[in-house]
């Protein structure tokens, strides 16, 4: 006798009980984080994901304007391709911010579950806190090149050359932001669900 598969219904249910963002060992769960700043980062995750699509489709459509322009009117805009360039550093720098919130990144997630318990927390404490000081060493030292290039136009855009260090800047605070809501997560005992879910 054939053996019968689950229902969709039933790998729907068991898929809602599995948590969203499980923490690394995954036989712990964690409660999500629903506090005012875990809310606040989740809504600054959100508007960076909704940023980053609106800069997609303005890469796409910059670059097919370059295309048409040069093959069908003969005449490329000088414009587009600066463009893209531009919105390419600012879709990758909300694009990293929010892999961090989300976890995202690269990490040695199956080293760290070996850990005991205690070591384990302070280890993704201290991963946390130095994806921290990446992000603000990221926006200061952003900063600073938005001042030495603020006065600079560039030449296609007629806009300023500072704006493209602004993305790190824009980066490196949410990092920031977003690696301090990990780790009130842990020493509460919380998990951070991911923006998109």
């Amino acid at each position: 006798m054939p053996t019968s598969l689950p229902s969709p219904t039933a790998a729907a249910r068991s898929a809602a009980v599995a948590p969203v963002a499980p923490a690394i060992d995954p036989e712990r769960r964690r409660a999500a984080a629903s506090h005012f700043y875990a809310r606040l980062c989740a809504a600054l995750s959100k508007g960076s994901l909704v940023l980053g699509i609106i800069g997609l489709l303005g890469i796409i459509v910059s670059v097919q304007t370059q295309v048409v322009g040069r093959y069908v009117f003969n005449d490329t805009p000088t414009w587009t391709e600066a463009l893209a360039l531009q919105l390419v550093l600012y879709v990758t720098a909300l694009g990293v911010a929010v892999g961090v919130r989300d976890a995202g990144h690269i990490g040695l997630e199956s080293l760290v579950a070996l850990l005991p318990e205690g070591l384990r927390l302070k280890v993704e404490l201290l991963i946390h806190a130095l994806v921290a000081l990446f992000g603000g060493i990221m926006a200061w030292s952003g900063w600073i090149w938005v001042g030495y290039k603020w006065d600079e136009l560039d030449p296609m855009l007629g806009l300023p050359v500072g704006l493209d260090y602004l993305s790190m800047v824009i980066a490196g605070v949410l990092i920031v932001l977003f690696s301090i809501e990990h780790i009130v997560a842990l020493l509460r005992g919380e998990d951070v669900v991911p923006a998109w879910h």
